[in-house]
């Protein structure tokens, strides 16, 4: 078995793994507390599908590939496919969006919440998982049974527990610790994941695939990206409510025929009250 590094740079890519698991968490669990409390099918689909962008996208897949460019095998070049890397992309948003609509959808319910944070859970598992089949080195990789099944139960108990946080509480603060929860749990699943990692070198030495330096560029590009476009897509809808919440309920104005005997009233008592003055 070769010696493998899960920390080649030191410290910079767990804390930058976290930070971006964070920050998708964050508004991904934001936008779908937002999802709760929208008046209509098409704008609680709408706010669903931007926090499965920002979780699956930002805090998965994001955190994932930048976890994984410290990752190094000494003895082996370190290549990706760059097909399946971008099929993970894709199973990580549409797992994650799929857990969320489960969740978010209709009364809260526990039945939900731990349907809902299961699929999510699983999603973040398969996304690792494709994306680690499409990393190639000079050799083999297998994978420790038992850490596997760790890195499994991580991410569905902590997908749903930030869920319940998500569909259950309303404050901002509350919402905060649940995307904390998410993201330790996010970058717990992957480090215990790679903990069970096995290689077995063998071969010519020659590995296809393009370097993991290649993906530092999309990575950065796409984060900036995803924040942005979801936060700006996030506001306009935030507006988009304001601005066509309820009209103003017209006011009731009071019938001539009522209004008639009342001021005939009120002159009748002001000349009794003059001619009381003029006594």
């Amino acid at each position: 078995m070769s010696e493998v590094h899960h920390f080649a740079y030191g410290y910079f890519n767990p804390i930058a793994a976290f930070a971006l698991a964070f920050l998708g968490s964050l508004l991904g669990l934001v936008c779908t507390a937002r999802a709760r409390h929208a008046r209509s099918a098409g704008r609680r689909a709408r706010w669903l599908m931007l926090a499965s962008l920002a979780i699956g996208g930002t805090g998965i897949w994001l955190m994932h590939f930048m976890a994984m460019i410290g990752f190094d095998v000494p003895d082996s070049p370190v290549r990706y496919d760059p097909v399946i890397t971008f099929i993970s992309l894709a199973l990580a948003v549409l797992t994650v969006g799929v857990g969320l609509f489960i969740a978010a959808q209709g009364e809260v319910s526990a039945v939900r919440i731990v349907a809902g944070g299961g699929f999510t859970g699983l999603g973040v598992v398969a996304m690792h998982y494709t994306g680690m089949a499409g990393m190639r080195v000079a050799g083999s990789i297998s994978y420790d049974p038992g850490l596997v099944g760790a890195s499994v139960a991580i991410a569905v108990v902590a997908a749903t527990v930030a869920l319940w946080f998500a569909v259950a509480v309303r404050r901002l603060s509350s919402i905060a610790g649940a995307a904390g929860v998410m993201a330790v749990a996010v970058c717990g699943m992957h480090y215990t994941a790679m903990a069970a990692v096995r290689v077995e070198l063998g071969g010519d030495g020659r590995v296809p695939g393009i370097s993991p330096f290649t993906l530092i560029v999309p990575i950065v590009l796409l984060a900036a990206l995803g924040l942005v476009g979801t936060l700006f897509s996030a506001l306009q809808a935030m507006t988009q409510e304001e601005f066509e919440g309820e009209p103003a309920r017209p006011r009731h104005r009071m019938p001539l025929a009522s209004v008639v005997p009342a001021q005939r009233a009120a002159d009748q008592a002001a000349l009794h009250r003059a001619a009381r003055v003029g006594r």
